[in-house]
C-alpha cells in the first residue's frame, strides 16, 4: 500500500503543480534528455537553462555534436564547471554515431557502458525518452527518499546508496514512469529542498518519517567535512607587441582538461625570466590582486601578472598555443577564471 501511495500521490501532485515547461521537457528524445541530465549533475536548473538552450541550438542532434571540434563544445560549456562532463559528452556522441547509427540504446546496461553515463542517468534516459520503468537516483531523489524513510548517513557511502536504490526501484511505477521520474526530481528541486523544505505543501508529508520526527533537514546525512588544501600559482597574461594575449591548451585530463588558459608559473619563480627563456625579453606591466578559485578538492590562489614582450618578438605559431585578439577572442573553451580575466583585460584595453 505504501508503494502505491507514494507513486500515486507524487503523480497527482505533479499533474497539478509540477513543472512542465523546462526546455528539456519539450520535443523529448533521448539526446535532449541525455544532455540535460549531464548538465544538471551538481548544477541547479536555473543555471542550466541558458546553457542547455545554447547547446541545443548549436548541436541540435547527436551527429552535430559528434562532428563538432572539441573546442566548440568546451566553449559552450565555459562557466558550467566539471568540464569532464563536456569531454565525455563529445566522446559519447561519437560512439553513438559510429557504433549505434545515431540511435541511443534503449537499455540501462548498454547506456552505462558509454562515457559519462552512470546508472541514474541511464535510468532517466530509459524512463523519460523510452518510457521504461527504470529507477533514477540523482541528488534530488536521494534527498526525498532519505527523508521519507529517515535514512541517516551520507548518500555517498556504499551502504546508504544501496538502501536508497532499493527504495528508488520499489517506488518506480510500471505506468507513467516517465512522468513519475520528472515528478520525483521536481519534488526534490522545488519543495523537498536542502535547507528550507516546504513540507506543508508536500504530497508525501502524511507518511514521511523525517516530517513526523520534525527534523527533515537532518536527512540525508552530510558529507564528512575535510580541510581543503591550498595551492598557489601565477597566471602569466603575456601580451605581444600588437596587443594579443597568449593562451595555452591544458592537458586533456586533470583540472580544466582540454581548456585554454594562461601559462602558469610557481609563485616563487620570476615571470620575466620565464618569458625571456620561452619567448622573448619582457617587462611586468601590472600585478593584480590574488584571488581564490575553489575546486571540489582544493583551493587555488591565482596571482595574475601582465607582461609585455618587447618589439623584437616574432609571433610564431606553436601547437597548443594561441595568441588571441581581445576584440575577437574566438570560440575557445575557457576556464571560468580565465574568461573573467580576459574580460577584465579587454575592459582596460582602449583598442579592445
Amino acid at each position: 500500500m505504501k508503494t502505491s501511495y507514494f507513486s500515486r500521490s507524487l503523480l497527482a501532485w505533479f499533474d497539478q503543480h509540477g513543472r512542465k515547461d523546462l526546455p528539456w521537457q519539450k520535443n523529448i528524445n533521448a539526446y535532449r534528455v541525455w544532455v540535460s541530465e549531464i548538465m544538471l549533475q551538481q548544477t541547479q536548473v536555473a543555471t542550466v537553462i541558458p546553457y542547455f538552450e545554447k547547446f541545443i541550438k548549436r548541436f541540435p542532434d547527436v551527429r552535430a555534436l559528434a562532428s563538432a571540434p572539441i573546442d566548440d563544445v568546451l566553449h559552450l560549456w565555459t562557466g558550467l564547471g566539471y568540464y569532464a562532463r563536456a569531454r565525455n559528452l563529445h566522446k559519447c556522441a561519437q560512439v553513438i554515431v559510429t557504433e549505434y547509427d545515431d540511435e541511443f540504446p534503449a537499455d540501462v546496461d548498454a547506456l552505462c557502458e558509454l562515457s559519462g553515463i552512470g546508472r541514474s542517468t541511464a535510468g532517466a534516459i530509459c524512463s523519460i525518452a523510452f518510457k521504461q520503468s527504470t529507477a533514477i537516483l540523482d541528488g534530488n531523489v536521494k534527498r526525498v527518499l532519505a527523508r521519507y524513510h529517515r535514512v541517516s548517513g551520507w548518500p555517498g557511502k556504499g551502504d546508504v546508496q544501496k538502501e536508497l536504490w532499493l527504495y528508488a526501484e520499489r517506488y518506480t511505477p510500471k505506468k507513467r514512469c516517465n512522468d513519475y521520474t520528472q515528478a520525483i526530481m521536481d519534488l526534490g528541486a522545488t519543495l523537498c529542498t536542502r535547507s528550507r523544505p516546504n513540507c506543508a505543501a508536500c504530497p508525501l508529508k502524511s507518511s514521511c518519517e523525517a516530517f513526523a520526527e520534525g527534523k527533515p533537514t537532518e536527512y540525508p546525512g552530510k558529507k564528512p567535512k575535510k580541510t581543503l588544501p591550498v595551492k598557489a600559482t601565477q597566471f602569466l597574461m603575456i601580451r605581444n607587441p600588437v596587443g594579443d594575449i597568449l593562451l595555452q591548451q591544458r592537458p586533456s585530463t586533470g583540472i580544466w582538461g582540454g581548456l585554454w588558459s594562461f601559462p602558469e608559473l610557481a609563485t616563487d619563480e620570476c615571470p620575466e625570466t620565464h618569458c625571456e627563456q620561452h619567448f622573448a625579453p619582457a617587462h611586468t606591466i601590472e600585478r593584480w590582486d590574488t584571488h581564490r578559485h575553489t575546486f571540489s578538492h582544493f583551493h587555488l590562489d591565482i596571482s595574475p601578472v601582465i607582461l609585455q614582450l618587447g618589439k623584437g618578438y616574432e609571433r610564431v605559431g606553436e601547437e597548443g598555443k594561441q595568441w588571441i585578439n581581445l576584440r575577437q577572442p574566438g570560440a575557445l573553451g575557457l576556464a571560468a577564471p580565465v574568461k573573467k580575466l580576459l574580460l577584465a583585460l579587454s575592459e582596460q584595453d582602449p583598442l579592445a
